[in-house]
């Protein structure tokens, strides 16, 4: 018997009848194509005859085509079983048709693995593999591995690795795969090539690049990241450029060329510069609802443009983008939420050869969107009118999207859920332009109870048992109790609050205290002080964002021991203190506890004694100011609401001045330098700034008169980086400064303290760790003595 393709036969058969005619009445003189009489398959050795032919969907008794034979090879090979399949015509000894499909089956895969991986990490590499132990072995899968690993180390700059799989048969017919790699070293940035630029030098543009070429300094070491690469060459490059009026810039080449024998790299790129373009004309088209004058005061360039369509300016990309951002913003924030803001770029060549781009904004407002409800989800715990409070939007409102992003912060800053927060939804109201608001969140715990053993800086071993939830019954009330206890230390505590007192806008404050403290450093002796304050808050003229704060406080004070200069003038047995305090705060702060944003501001003034009757007669006044700006975020989604890494920038600016007589209330003076008792001024001692100067030697951390001044100005500029809600490390930069008394107030003279830190929420309160550099310390002997100091901070952030 001799074997045809089935292929060649079926195809004589249609260039003589075609297939429409196979399963009609043959002409004269044509032999109708017969049945299939009997199936075999070949080569089979897993699977079973049965299995091949029903996968195939060919039977016997049928008449096929040649459709029905590709249809059953594409089936076969869609199992991933086989790396061939063949289908053959036979002929039977008495003419019958025989079909004979021969397979070649994949082994079965018994495991993989990799090989030479040193300087990339195995898991890493692993990831990139797709295979599956115990199933046929799949040779995209294979390839795609491959290529995956490769794309990996080109990725970590190791643009000579090579990878191989090795196939190892074993005795049951399956097979192990090895990947192979041979990883060579890592290859080096050495140089950065730039054909085609007139405009600007070469290392003005690598200096725009991550892709750096190595250099002296330990950190610029030329590595390579193919993502990073390819953003220089897609993003940086050209927005450089298009900042400067050469918005048609691209790169037409790139490539890396690498030397084997050195393993350094350089990058040869080839750009077209295109034309330099100065801003044309400018036109608004479309717009109703706010002024062509209102719009115009978003336009980035200089207002002759509008006039002449002739300006000097350039064309800037970036501020273009921004501005019509600002349109879009501006927009969304009066209910606008569906306007399209397209703008409009035209270029133009003018007769003298020069270049202009006519700008505009062509304005599709569609109907404003009122917000018709809002959900609230997942709050098991917290009282709905709590989060509403927070709410800047109410029902029947046009959308507005700064307090749409505002009230999300709001709710953030509450601290009862999980952050970060689901985003909230903005949801279409069928039929219409409206829209329903929907906020979910996520209840976590928010009280502790804390005990254990305790030792702090100036108190010496104890113990303590605390008790906090600020979301009494789920309406954001603060209850906290603490006692601290030990041979130094016996600290009892208790206060409420209600941020809604009779659920008004009028929250309330009230607290009791009994303290005993004996300080093991700083010989500052024993004070015993016990009493209870009452505050009230009032928002001031309506504001959400500014209250004013009246307090009443009565206390009994007794300060004794401690050193002989201490003694001499603070000595106070059974003092009592009566104080009215007045203190007006704005905080528009966001993310709370490291704040992202906003600003806090604190105007304090305090009557004590006087004609409220108890030891003493001054007044103080405390000022505060803190402003964050952000700097930008990585990670999350970039959008309005956060998330990922983000940065920020920080100013703190604080002073503080007493009048009058306070000699029997120390506490109430200021003391400069550390973190634990006083001003804080990292990298330098405690009560080592004084009126007089920093104070020297071994005995600095111990307080004497001078260590006590009637003002103070202290200074915070930090840039730092909030993790997550628990976690945030920073740089700053201190600078503080004692003085006698308030007239003697200048803040041109200070001392200065930089370094790194990091701050935590843990179950015991804000932890903290500061490693500082004092620049202006000096030596007993008076010289320059500058040098490091570690801070322990405890419920103390700046």
């Amino acid at each position: 018997m001799i074997a045809r393709p089935l292929r060649h036969a079926f195809l004589a058969a249609l260039l003589l009848a075609g297939p429409a005619l196979l399963h009609a009445q043959q002409p004269e003189g044509q032999q109708a194509v017969p049945p299939v009489d009997s199936l075999v398959v070949e080569g089979n050795k897993r699977l079973s005859s049965a299995q091949v032919l029903g996968t195939s969907g060919i039977v016997v008794g049928q008449i096929i085509t040649y459709r029905d034979v590709q249809r059953a090879i594409t089936t076969l090979f869609r199992t991933g079983q086989f790396d061939d399949v063949t289908i053959e015509q036979r002929e039977g000894a008495a003419g019958e048709l025989i079909i004979a499909v021969i397979v070649q089956e994949r082994p079965l895969l018994q495991r993989w693995t990799i090989r030479g991986v040193e300087k990339v990490g195995e898991r890493a590499v692993k990831d990139r593999v797709e295979l599956v132990n115990g199933r046929a072995v799949d040779r995209a899968a294979v390839a795609r591995g491959v290529s995956s690993i490769d794309s990996l180390y080109r990725e970590r700059g190791f643009y000579r690795a090579k990878v191989s799989v090795l196939e190892l048969p074993q005795s049951d017919g399956s097979v192990r795969l090895v990947y192979d790699i041979e990883e060579g070293n890592r290859v080096a940035l050495s140089q950065v090539v730039v054909e085609g630029n007139e405009q600007f030098a070469d290392q003005r543009l690598v200096d725009r690049m991550a892709s750096k070429p190595e250099g002296f300094v330990w950190f610029q070491k030329g590595e390579i990241d193919d993502a990073e690469m390819q953003r220089d060459l897609r993003e940086r490059l050209p927005k450089y450029y298009g900042d400067r009026g050469y918005i048609d810039f691209q790169v037409t080449h790139d490539s890396l060329e690498v030397d084997p024998s050195t393993g350094k790299a350089a990058l040869h790129l080839t750009v077209d510069e295109g034309d330099f373009y100065r801003v044309g004309k400018f036109d608004i088209v479309g717009n109703r609802r706010f002024s062509t004058d209102e719009l115009i005061a978003f336009y980035p360039f200089k207002a002759d443009t509008l006039r002449t369509g002739q300006g000097p300016m350039p064309f800037n990309r970036e501020d273009w983008d921004k501005a019509t951002k600002a349109v879009q913003t501006l927009y969304g924030n009066n209910g606008y939420i569906y306007a399209h803001i397209e703008p409009i770029e035209e270029r133009r060549t003018l007769p003298d050869g020069s270049h202009v781009l006519d700008l505009g904004w062509q304005i599709q407002e569609n109907q404003p969107a009122i917000i018709r409800r809002i959900d609230i989800l997942g709050n098991d715990v917290t009282h709905e009118r709590v989060i509403r409070e927070a709410i800047l939007m109410l029902p029947g409102d046009l959308f507005n999207q700064d307090a749409f992003v505002r009230s999300y912060q709001n709710i953030m800053n509450l601290g009862f859920f999980e952050q970060p927060m689901p985003e909230p939804k903005v949801e279409p109201v069928e039929g219409g332009p409206d829209v329903n608001l929907t906020f979910t969140v996520v209840e976590k715990r928010t009280g502790n109870i804390n005990f254990g053993a305790s030792i702090g800086q100036g108190t010496g071993i104890g113990g303590f048992l605390g008790l906090e939830e600020p979301n009494l019954w789920g309406r954001a009330k603060r209850g906290r109790f603490q006692w601290q206890f030990g041979r130094n230390i016996n600290d009892f505590n208790l206060s409420y609050t209600d941020p809604a007192l009779l659920d008004s806008r009028v929250s309330a404050t009230v607290s009791l205290y009994n303290s005993r403290l004996r300080y093991t450093v700083g010989d500052l002796g024993r004070r015993r002080q016990r009493g209870g304050s009452l505050q009230f808050g009032f928002p001031f003229m309506g504001s959400r964002w500014t209250r004013l704060y009246l307090s009443y406080g009565l206390q009994e004070q007794s300060f004794t021991g401690g050193s002989t200069d201490l003694q001499s003038r603070f000595n106070c047995s059974n003092c009592t203190r009566s104080t009215v305090g007045l203190n007006l705060v704005r905080d528009t702060r966001v993310g709370m506890p490291f704040p992202t944003g906003g600003t806090y501001i604190s105007t304090g003034i305090e009557q004590n004694g006087g004609i409220l009757q108890g030891t003493g007669d001054y007044q103080k006044l405390d000022l505060e100011g803190r402003w964050y700006t952000p700097l930008g975020q990585m990670g999350g989604n970039g959008g309005p609401f956060g998330g990922g890494v983000q940065f920020v920038l920080g100013l703190t600016a604080r002073s503080g001045f007493v009048f009058g007589d306070a000699t029997q209330f120390p506490t109430d003076l200021y003391s400069v330098g550390g973190v634990q008792f006083g001003i804080p001024l990292r990298g330098y001692e405690e009560f080592s700034i004084t009126p007089d100067g920093f104070r020297a030697g071994a005995g600095s951390t111990s307080a004497t008169t001078n260590s006590f001044g009637r003002s103070f100005a202290a200074f915070t500029l930090e840039a730092g980086a909030r993790i997550s809600q628990s976690v945030y490390v920073n740089t700053f930069l201190d600078a503080a400064n004692l003085y006698r008394e308030p007239r003697q107030f200048d803040p041109t003279r200070m001392y200065r303290g930089a370094g790194f830190g990091a701050s935590f929420i843990s179950p015991l309160g804000p932890l903290g760790l500061d490693l500082a550099y004092g620049f202006d310390r000096v030596g007993i002997d008076g010289r320059p003595n500058p040098g490091w100091k570690l801070h322990f901070r405890l419920g103390n952030f700046f």
